[in-house]
């Protein structure tokens, strides 16, 4: 059954799998000041390109390419709640009473611009503001918990496999990463003790297959 709500534990788990991709990239991450805000309104002009704008020509939402961006959109916003000093109980809670999966906004656009505006402006992130954008593109909390935990394997992935050094072939066989990950979670089952392990080594096999 899908909620509306993400669960203790899920926030829980995010929160763990966060700071351990942070500390990866840089054990001292918290201390480094990172503009996480700077890489959230980034990654809005890509989901935007992905649901479509261009009034000239025809296009239509790829809504597993805009989740994906949102839920990358979702590292960024938990590396800033992780940042402030807060302790997990704290963020987990907050969490729990400000992300509700709601708009009134029928034009999702319209909502990303404000959740964009509003992270230049106060160089933080809305939770509030996120929620409406789950919402708009019918993205769930089982949704965004599942994705996420793939896409923090991917993360990890990417790292064993050269993506600081520049080594890393994001696109095999002409698709990138992103959308081998898509059809990975499709193959598994996210609730499985072992996902994490099973999509791993999925897109090792994938990326072998296709790379060498």
């Amino acid at each position: 059954m899908t909620q509306n709500k993400l669960a203790t534990q899920q926030i829980k788990t995010m929160l763990e799998l966060q700071n351990s991709m942070n500390s990866k990239v840089n054990a001292q991450w918290r201390e480094q000041g990172f503009e996480w805000y700077r890489a959230i309104w980034i990654e809005c002009g890509e989901l935007l390109d992905h649901y479509g704008w261009k009034w000239w020509k025809k296009q239509d939402p790829d809504v597993d390419q805009v989740q994906l961006e949102l839920i990358d959109i979702w590292h960024f916003g938990l590396s800033i709640l992780l940042s402030s000093g807060e302790s997990d109980e704290a963020i987990i809670a907050r969490v729990q009473q400000e992300l509700q999966i709601a708009t009134d906004e029928p034009d999702f656009r319209l909502d990303l611009e404000s959740f964009a505006a509003e992270t230049l402006n106060s160089r933080s992130f809305s939770l509030a503001s996120f929620g409406r954008l789950m919402a708009g593109i019918s993205l769930s909390s089982d949704a965004l918990y599942e994705g996420y935990v793939g896409k923090n394997v991917l993360n990890f992935f990417r790292q064993d496999h050269g993506y600081k050094t520049g080594t890393y072939v994001k696109v095999w066989g002409g698709r990138e990463d992103n959308e081998h990950l898509v059809d990975a979670i499709r193959e598994l089952d996210a609730s499985a003790p072992d996902f994490q392990t099973s999509l791993y080594q999925n897109l090792e096999e994938r990326y072998q297959a296709l790379n060498g």
